[in-house]
């Protein structure tokens, strides 16, 4: 009888190992990504276009020098390139944030609480990106806790 169960439940297990295994290796949606961010991170999304716009390429260069207080901050950098980015992505960030796909860049500074901070339509200097962290009552908070 142990022996009946024992192969059934062998049977089902290797029905389901290929689903199992095909859904976990589909890339996760944005909306997915930016939920379990949400109360850890704080998250600068930045959309380009296409990648060969310099507004993107500036924003890279100068995030790339303030890496340090990114870190200090919590702050998790996603880009997303237009012609790269899947159709229920473009419309979650055309609902969600207000996207216009034909624009050249934005970005957009998504606190922990996964509300949007700020929005850019050019880059943002390191220092002005750290000053519009350094003033929200959650990071006031864990610089005192510091």
């Amino acid at each position: 009888m142990r022996t009946y169960w024992l192969i059934r439940l062998m049977v089902l297990l290797m029905g389901i190992m290929p689903i199992m295994e095909s859904a976990a290796s589909q890339p996760k949606s944005l909306k997915a990504m930016l939920h379990e961010k949400k109360d850890k991170r704080r998250v600068l999304l930045l959309y380009s276009r296409d990648n060969t716009q310099p507004f993107l390429a500036n924003q890279q260069k100068a995030l790339n020098e303030g890496k340090a207080g990114l870190v200090e901050r919590d702050v998790e950098v996603l880009v997303l390139i237009g012609s790269q980015i899947t159709e229920p992505d473009r419309q979650f960030l055309i609902q969600k944030y207000k996207l216009d796909p034909s624009v050249d860049f934005l970005g957009w500074l998504i606190g922990k609480d996964g509300g949007i901070k700020q929005v850019y339509k050019k880059p943002v200097t390191v220092n002005e990106l750290f000053r519009t962290i350094d003033s929200m009552p959650m990071r006031m908070l864990e610089m005192r806790n510091q």
